[in-house]
């Protein structure tokens, strides 16, 4: 070992008579100071004369850096290498890169703190650190507080110190002496560091393949299939009844649906059109007619259908008197409940595109059967 002293420790009972000491200390010492304590304690590094921690500038500049990347990477990516519309959005939505530069400002301020502080100020890995070989490091850890005048240059004066120390209150005084220096690695040594690491490597991967193969076996996860459960169209022995799928409880009423309780033609003939006719409803009712009606029975509603022979069924010819005789209710009851081969419009139309269709229908039988005031207004035009 080393005869030089690195360091000479004094110990303190109390975080108090650290800072009371460390003012007494430095004025009758011209070596480096530096404390070692359990837990912070706020200010000791003013009182110690130790510069301002460059950790906060270092990550608000790492910061910038990675939001300045991130939101210069997605603006090229997503304008110029491989632009994408989206929605209608112009490609240099940066409101939508919001994310993303966040989590890489945060990432790139995060390693900076991290490895900055450990490599940079700490000078980590320093494993032969002489304090590493102090007595006083256990006490340390939990309750006894340390202030150590460090080697600076010249060699330390290690009973001058320790008479300081003493004076000022220190309890314990300890000579740390300065690591020796490091010798060659050995080829031996390598090979051992070698097969720790391919060893390791290899047990982690080992378990790690075992682990994800046995995590969805092994409870509690098993129980995410195992788990009791109701399959649709499936008995049950849970229910009073044996079956598993519910029926719903009587007089319930869908959110969003109000229920249609009229059974015949007759009964709704006295519904009225609540929709107003409007040019919206118009082109709205002929959008309807057109992908839903016309099909069958014809563009014009005159029943000449599109359709081959072989559909079978007559569609009705909308433009006839016994249809015009109708009112707005029983056409409105007839495309909800459907007739004869015609399917209800229950599910697939709202009520407003159905009293919309209804609208339209009344426009192809005023179209096909004008009456002489709509042609003489015409003409007057």
């Amino acid at each position: 070992m080393n005869s030089r002293a690195f360091s000479v420790l004094g110990l303190f009972g109390s975080a108090q008579q650290l800072v009371d000491a460390i003012p007494l200390v430095k004025a009758r010492v011209a070596g480096r100071l530096d404390a070692y304590t359990p837990y912070p304690i706020h200010g000791i590094e003013d009182s110690l004369g130790l510069r301002k921690s460059p950790i906060a500038g270092m990550v608000l500049v790492m910061g910038l850096i990675g939001a300045i990347a991130a939101i210069g990477f997605e603006l090229w990516a997503g304008g110029v290498d491989y632009p994408i519309m989206t929605a209608g959005k112009p490609f240099f939505s940066w409101e939508a890169f919001v994310p993303i530069m966040f989590e890489v400002t945060v990432l790139f301020a995060c390693f900076t703190a991290g490895l900055g502080m450990l490599l940079l100020l700490n000078r980590l890995p320093f494993f032969r650190h002489p304090m590493l070989r102090s007595k006083s490091m256990p006490m340390i850890t939990r309750n006894m507080f340390a202030l150590a005048v460090e080697l600076d240059g010249q060699d330390l004066d290690v009973q001058a110190i320790s008479l300081v120390l003493r004076d000022a209150g220190a309890g314990t005084v300890e000579i740390i002496e300065e690591s020796a220096a490091p010798g060659p690695v050995s080829p031996r040594f390598m090979m051992r560091v070698l097969a720790g690491i391919a060893i390791s490597c290899v047990v982690a991967g080992y378990l790690t393949y075992w682990g994800v193969k046995l995590f969805a076996v092994l409870p509690p996860m098993v129980h995410m299939l195992d788990q009791p459960r109701l399959d649709a169209q499936r008995e049950s022995g849970f229910f009073r009844d044996g079956a598993g799928m519910r029926v719903p409880v009587p007089g319930t009423v869908a959110r969003g649906r109000i229920p249609y309780t009229l059974a015949t033609q007759e009964d709704a003939a006295a519904l009225a059109n609540p929709l107003p006719r409007t040019s919206s409803n118009m082109r709205k009712g002929k959008q309807v007619f057109m992908t839903y009606c016309s099909v069958c029975h014809g563009i014009l509603g005159d029943g000449l259908t599109t359709l081959t022979a072989a559909y079978g069924a007559k569609p009705a010819n909308l433009i006839v008197q016994k249809v015009r005789d109708y009112s707005d209710g029983a056409i409105y009851h007839i495309i909800r409940t459907g007739k004869n081969a015609m399917p209800p419009y229950d599910t697939e139309l709202n009520d407003d595109e159905r009293w919309a269709a209804v609208h339209y229908v009344r426009v192809l039988q005023r179209a096909l059967h004008a009456r002489d005031a709509d042609i003489t207004k015409e003409t007057a035009k």
